[in-house]
């Protein structure tokens, strides 16, 4: 998966958040019906940062999964997401970067943005979801979204700042 395209215009700094996707999965038992998954995410795309307005910019990016039984009569599938800290190194604020300059941001699972996405450390949660696969329903799909918000007030320079995350889907 590719990050999102920055945007960037006269002096004002341009914000880009990459979604990088991993998956885990598990060993299934000989006797199990089997089953295939495809997952992806989509970062908030901040656009152009105002660090002279009052608002916090809020956009939203999407992550989701759509699994299909291939064998068997039914699988229950639990989907776990788990997302990095990117350049800062924490979960309490993440940043972006423009060579020496930074932005503050952060990705949350609600749009009050009170619940951070994370791995469930440092205060960040983990999300998830349980799909039952039948030969009635075979393919079900879940989509979630990705709350951004940068606050206002930052007294950032000019430039392109980006910051990029993993995503873990384990299931």
């Amino acid at each position: 998966m590719s990050p999102n395209t920055a945007c960037r215009a006269s002096g004002r700094p341009g914000l880009q958040l990459g979604l990088w996707l991993l998956l885990a999965g598990h060993a299934l038992p000989a006797a199990a019906a089997s089953w295939t998954c495809s997952v992806s995410a989509t970062g908030p795309s901040f656009g152009i940062y105002n660090p002279f307005s009052p608002a916090p910019d809020e956009v939203n990016g999407l992550i989701s999964a759509t699994c299909t039984l291939l064998s068997g009569g039914a699988a229950t599938v639990s989907l776990i997401d788990s997302f990095s800290t990117g350049a800062s190194g924490n979960y309490a604020t993440r940043t972006m970067v423009s060579g020496g300059n930074v932005l503050n941001y952060n990705i949350y699972f609600d749009a009050a943005y009170t619940q951070i996405r994370g791995n469930g450390t440092g205060g960040s949660q983990t999300g998830g979801a349980t799909l039952n696969l039948t030969s009635a329903n075979p393919t079900q799909s879940v989509t979630g979204t990705i709350y951004g918000r940068v606050p206002a007030g930052q007294n950032v320079a000019p430039g392109n700042y980006t910051d990029s995350i993993v995503v873990t889907i384990t299931f």
